[in-house]
């Protein structure tokens, strides 16, 4: 959700530079292995052999490495059902780096998801609500202004420009929601709810506008195993759209996993003021007892391919299980990466 972003810093002329607050959430593509991140609903649907599970999370996605400015994401995530609630809990860490450090933003957060069991234990609907505190920086020295130039010689005047507080602070709420079966599942998720202001320069219209989620897919047994659930081999087609402002996001794809392999293709489509086919999305994971690692090539097949050939993208989780409990509980199997 960054196509807003790139233009305020491939120019880092004057304030336009601020063009980065009119822009989107960072995105990423592993989104199943960032779950508190993708859906609020997510928190607690770790899975195990036994039943429920608890997680540790952690992604970190390089996003256009070819510009001299990159975009680089950290999130640290954990989350874990806990039956005496009726619910999981969750927390999460959200660390973005923009322009070599230009413009950072540090997020923490706290998330809470219900569990309703419906149909006799064979359906089953999770409703997630996150707070969170969000602390933006911007480092002015770095930047260039108009007034700064001189024909001949560069950049070597001092700028008249009015240089704001270097670092705000806002908090923010998502809520979602998840309805799944054995088989089939389909979220919806809404971001920044209450528009928060994020402007240096205390501009009453610059608000971070709600993102919204709708995410749904499948998971199709191949084979079965008779010793471990994990051996055996399934298909899973997926998709992800994503809207928020006049930017619009959709992911199609699919993952396969057979024993401690899973692999994945995708092709994401965007749809601003152009219709715009981004990339293809390669993936492939490993799974091995508790521990999950997967990597991620988004290869850019749109104009700016030239520019911006490709992102890279890394997660791995633990989990573990935890007592289910005397109430009935169904873990939501979703993909893991």
């Amino acid at each position: 959700m960054r196509k807003g972003l790139l233009k305020g810093f491939t120019l880092l002329l004057g304030v336009g530079v601020m063009s980065v607050a009119k822009g989107q959430d960072p995105e990423l593509t592993q989104f199943y292995a960032a779950p508190v991140y993708t859906n609020p609903a997510l928190a607690g649907s770790a899975v195990c052999n036994f039943g429920a599970a608890g997680r540790v999370a952690l992604n970190y996605r390089n996003q256009w490495p070819g510009l001299p400015g990159t975009f680089r994401s950290f999130c640290a995530s954990w989350d874990q059902h806990i039956t005496s609630i009726g619910g999981g809990l969750g927390a999460m860490v959200f660390h973005d780096v923009a322009g070599s450090g230009l413009l950072t933003t540090t997020t923490i957060s706290g998330v809470y998801s219900y569990l309703l069991p419906l149909n006799r234990g064979k359906t089953f609907m999770r409703f997630g609500l996150q707070g969170s505190y969000a602390f933006k920086s911007i480092n002015f020295n770095r930047l260039k202004f108009a007034d700064q130039i001189n024909p001949t010689q560069g950049f070597v005047y001092n700028t008249g420009e009015q240089i704001p507080s270097t670092t705000i602070s806002y908090p923010n709420f998502n809520a979602g929601w998840i309805v799944y079966t054995s088989k089939l599942y389909f979220g919806l998720a809404a971001h920044n709810i209450i528009e928060p202001n994020w402007s240096f320069y205390k501009n009453p219209n610059e608000v971070l506008p709600r993102r919204y989620t709708v995410h749904t897919g499948a998971v199709i047994p191949l084979t079965k195993s008779r010793f471990r659930q994990d051996d055996a081999a399934t298909f899973s087609p997926n998709a992800l759209f994503m809207m928020q402002r006049n930017f619009t996001q959709l992911n199609l794809g699919f993952y396969a996993s057979k024993g401690p392999l899973v692999s994945g293709l995708w092709f994401r489509q965007t749809f601003g003021q152009f219709k715009n086919s981004d990339a293809i999305i390669m993936l492939i994971g490993f799974r091995k007892n508790r521990f999950k690692f997967g990597y991620s090539y988004d290869f850019t097949v749109s104009d700016g391919r030239s520019a911006i050939p490709a992102s890279h993208e890394v997660s791995a989780t633990i989990d573990w299980c935890v007592p289910p409990g005397r109430h009935v509980f169904k873990p939501l199997r979703c993909p893991e990466f």
